[in-house]
């Protein structure tokens, strides 16, 4: 019985899921090298957003998540020093989470090949056809409906968005048919993707502040290295001088 009684509590344990600190943490020992404060502010949030969803008891994972968690992810890291490190914070990140990285990045590729070939009608209708993906999002549909789990998310709302983007169907009465198609909640979208747009323009500005500062260092610095190189000009001319006259 004394066996019975540990084996229930190392399953009652191995249910706990981790703290957010816990995930911060594995996400820092998984990518050690420093992130400029201006992109590291926004991961830790939405790192922090992520954990939260992440272990809901309603959470399953779905590619229409990782589209919109690829695509913010991508909007946010533009203009990062460099692609290698960006591909690693991705990584670090998705780990961090207990979750993989490549199924992210499969799934969002599969999404936006397949919103590609879409338009406004044939995206609506997927519910009428057979494929992978159409039978992706019929099984988002039935576990939205309360068939299953689901757990609608911000992240959610701008995988939806993006799909629309591609298959250049951006209206909002063909937003308003996909979200009654997948049973989600049209005003949830709208109010996501306001907040996600708002983040957007911030994090332009954001960049654009860095830039200009970035720019105004390196000129400072040219001008102190050429005040500095013409006096070693100077200094090497007059002892090219003094050579001469000797």
């Amino acid at each position: 019985s004394s066996r019975m009684v540990v084996r229930c509590v190392a399953a009652a344990l191995s249910d706990v899921p981790p703290t957010v600190a816990e995930t911060k943490m594995n996400f820092l020992k998984s990518y050690k090298r420093p992130i400029p404060s201006i992109y590291n502010s926004v991961l830790q949030e939405l790192l922090v957003q992520q954990h939260l969803m992440r272990y809901k008891r309603t959470y399953q994972y779905d590619p229409v998540f990782a589209l919109g968690f690829v695509t913010v992810y991508e909007k946010l890291m533009e203009g990062y020093p460099s692609s290698n490190d960006q591909d690693a914070i991705f990584r670090a990140y998705i780990q961090a989470l207990n979750e993989d990285p490549e199924q992210y990045r499969r799934d969002a590729q599969k999404l936006e090949e397949w919103a590609r070939t879409q338009d406004a009608n044939s995206l609506v209708a997927f519910s009428s056809r057979d494929g992978e993906i159409e039978n992706m999002l019929k099984s988002i549909s039935q576990r939205a409906q309360g068939k299953g789990n689901f757990s609608y998310s911000r992240f959610f709302a701008v995988g939806l968005f993006r799909l629309l983007e591609l298959a250049n169907a951006t209206e909002p009465s063909i937003l308003e048919k996909l979200c009654a198609a997948l049973n989600i909640n049209k005003r949830s979208v709208d109010r996501d993707l306001d907040v996600y747009r708002n983040l957007l323009s911030k994090l332009v500005q954001a960049k654009e502040l860095l830039k200009e500062y970035v720019d105004r260092e390196k000129k400072k610095r040219e001008e102190r290295v050429e005040p500095q190189t013409s006096n070693e000009a100077v200094t090497k001319c007059i002892a090219d001088v003094h050579v001469a006259s000797r």
